[in-house]
């Protein structure tokens, strides 16, 4: 579904060609250290409708990872699970919501395989469940002197795992409470915003937080993937015109020397 939302997705341009997969792939791989950080991770996040009940949520990103590798951004299990794909870069950042009480770190994994590679990845992660066992929760930035100083790993409580297909990324979430209290029963966050669900997670609404924040860095990552591009396509056809306008100029002053 994901692939065949690629045309729609970065999109919106009314291009009747759109950038082919290899195009988009290649500029992916560039655009996270191309890209402004308030673009991929925006320093607030609003989420209409998207907290439990319907009611609204603002979240404000209280920190920004350095770029890195992948080496302790993942439990071992997940790193293994995510190992097929590979790892060129992971960039983090923590947000936390209006009240203070719920924190979330959001990564983006850009990864060194292929469009094949990518959907097989997803292909399993669906077929198998795996974005859904607590045993392949992301693990949280948890930065200093903010509030999320005491995320860490028991403080999971909810998670939500995207593999894309039209771009070699993961995308991903992990929502806790702000004032570092153990987890017990974590939910994904697909399950957690289900009607009906009674964890802590669902109820408290990391689950929404998780889901709300994931889903509005992935739509910013496809956006300014595509304005990136489209820029690059376009100075790469400039660049095309101007060295066909010197060679035709080149190519009529030879043959007016030659003629003379």
């Amino acid at each position: 579904m994901l692939g065949g939302a690629a045309a729609g997705s970065w999109l919106g341009d009314g291009s009747d060609t759109p950038p082919s997969i290899a195009d988009t792939y290649a500029h992916a791989r560039t655009v996270w250290y191309s890209v402004p950080v308030d673009d991929l991770f925006p320093r607030t996040l609003r989420g209409k409708g998207e907290g439990p009940g319907g009611a609204d949520r603002l979240w404000t990103r209280i920190a920004v990872a350095p770029d890195s590798s992948c080496g302790g951004g993942f439990d071992p299990l997940l790193a293994k699970a995510l190992a097929p794909v590979g790892c060129k870069r992971l960039v983090r950042a923590t947000y936390t919501d209006a009240t203070s009480t719920s924190v979330t770190t959001v990564g983006v994994l850009i990864t060194t395989s292929g469009p094949t590679g990518m959907r097989a990845l997803h292909q399993r992660f669906v077929a198998e469940k795996l974005d859904e066992r607590s045993d392949l929760m992301p693990r949280p930035y948890a930065a200093k002197g903010t509030a999320a100083a005491g995320f860490g790993d028991e403080q999971r409580a909810s998670w939500r795992i995207r593999i894309l297909t039209d771009a070699p990324a993961v995308i991903y979430t992990v929502s806790g409470f702000a004032d570092g209290r153990k987890v017990t029963d974590p939910q994904s966050a697909g399950e957690a915003t289900q009607r009906g669900a009674t964890s802590s997670p669902a109820q408290s609404g990391l689950g929404n937080d998780a889901r709300g924040i994931a889903d509005r860095i992935e739509a910013g990552f496809r956006r300014a993937l595509s304005i990136f591009t489209e820029s690059s396509e376009s100075s790469e056809s400039s660049e095309s015109s101007e060295s066909s306008e010197s060679s035709e100029s080149t190519g009529s002053s030879e043959s007016t020397e030659t003629t003379s």
